[in-house]
């Protein structure tokens, strides 16, 4: 995600979100422009009835992404969501998982469109990779969750792969603790292949005083 793609934030009181699909509708323009994707997080806030609810309303906003419409250990109430939101909307889920087993059954009951991983919880690279060679087998696309520095090279690497969430909050951590980090350009980050491993060095003096 980050520069065509902007997340929305929609874990609140259905009430709430009531009041905000009705602004957004003219306030979208305004805030991300005409020809940028937004994609809402529900963060497995909704009831089965109510995610249906909001994915119609998301439709009214050319909303093409519905991430964690209910929680994401309800595969049955994924795949209803899959199966009965507007045909241009991808239900993705899957960035909680931490074995593959979990990955495995979201894929096999069809739950989703987009399967998220990260590999910060995944096993790491290896751990990663071995999710993609599932979504290869599956035939359904892989998006990374987070953590840019440490997704970028092997979301390079791996075919089913189609983004990587760009989260401000972890890119502001690796900008204090590593040298490397690279900006993305026109919504794209690219390894830097002049760096070894991974791009990016550890800036000692500046981890030392959180030593615990």
């Amino acid at each position: 995600m980050g520069g065509s793609r902007h997340p929305a934030r929609e874990a609140m009181a259905p009430r709430t979100a009531r009041t905000l699909s009705r602004s957004s509708c003219a306030l979208r323009p305004i805030f991300i422009g005409s020809d940028t994707e937004l994609f809402v997080d529900a963060n497995g806030a909704y009831s089965r009835k109510q995610a249906l609810a909001q994915a119609e309303k998301f439709a009214d906003l050319n909303v093409n992404w519905f991430e964690e419409p209910v929680s994401s250990d309800d595969l049955a109430g994924l795949r209803l969501l899959r199966d009965r939101a507007p045909a241009v909307m991808e239900i993705a889920a899957g960035e909680y998982g931490y074995e593959l087993g979990y990955f495995r059954r979201m894929l096999a009951s069809g739950a989703v469109d987009v399967l998220q991983a990260d590999a910060t919880r995944c096993g790491g690279i290896t751990g990663f990779l071995q999710v993609a060679a599932l979504c290869e087998a599956f035939h359904v696309p892989l998006s990374a969750h987070t953590a840019p520095a440490l997704h970028t090279h092997v979301c390079c690497s791996a075919t089913p792969v189609r983004h990587l969430e760009y989260f401000h909050d972890h890119v502001h951590i690796e900008q204090m603790f590593f040298d490397g980090i690279r900006p993305p350009v026109n919504g794209e980050l690219r390894p830097d292949l002049s760096r070894p491993g991974m791009g990016i060095e550890l800036k000692q003096p500046d981890v030392e005083c959180f030593a615990a």
